[in-house]
């Protein structure tokens, strides 16, 4: 990967595995900007932005995605935990419509910027780009579910059950839309395991492995 080039890095990461941390983390050591599944979330439910919005978006003679930017310079909801309600949102989300829209916000970002994306496609939306690094970060069930059970104020139980939903509902989508598995390995460069690690240790075992890569 050369980072003195346009480049993106894509984060896939476990729930309860502190991946969305490390992303975080590991932009703001980079310099650089950070998007994540809420961005697209944000855009859909709070503004209804289709695919044929987004073409008439980027017909404009200004920048679309600056527009796109704006509307959401509020803060947006984490939706980690959203496929947890009863009223049928996520059921309406998981749409073709809705990964087409996600797949050309993604590309329109990496037109834009070099950034870190954190999110369930953003691997495979990126799979042919000539500079990109993909990341997987896991954790083990144990550690996972000590951690969402302290963040969401849950029995371990509960976080269990949690991350087993969305454990599937995430393979599913990527089975569904993407035709892999979000598991399988050949789809990054990197795989990290959070369990003996802290996330600044994991983004310093990163930075290092971009050191190398650009050499």
């Amino acid at each position: 990967m050369n980072t003195k080039s346009k480049f993106i890095i894509t984060i896939n990461r476990e729930l309860g595995s502190g991946g969305r941390t490390v992303g975080r983390k590991l932009a703001e050591k980079l310099g650089l900007a950070y998007y994540d599944k809420a961005l697209v979330k944000g855009l859909q439910e709070k503004y209804n932005l289709t695919v044929e919005e987004i073409e008439q978006l980027k017909g404009r003679e200004h920048g679309w995605w600056a527009d796109v930017k704006r509307t959401l310079c509020g803060p947006v909801a984490d939706d980690t935990f959203f496929i947890t309600k009863e009223n049928g949102d996520f059921a309406r989300l998981e749409t073709e419509d809705v990964f087409r829209a996600e797949t050309e916000i993604l590309k329109e970002i990496a037109k834009d910027e070099s950034c870190v994306i954190a999110g369930r496609s953003g691997f495979y939306v990126f799979r042919d780009h000539p500079n990109h690094l993909s990341i997987l970060i896991q954790a083990s069930m144990p550690s996972r579910m000590a951690r969402v059970a302290e963040e969401q104020n849950m029995s371990k139980e509960e976080a269990r059950m949690t991350i087993e939903k969305v454990d599937q509902m995430r393979e599913n989508y990527i089975n569904k839309f993407a035709r892999t598995s979000r598991y399988d390995s050949r789809n990054y460069q990197l795989v990290l395991s959070m369990d003996e690690v802290t996330e600044d240790e994991a983004v310093a075992l990163i930075m290092e492995y971009i050191r190398m890569m650009s050499k």
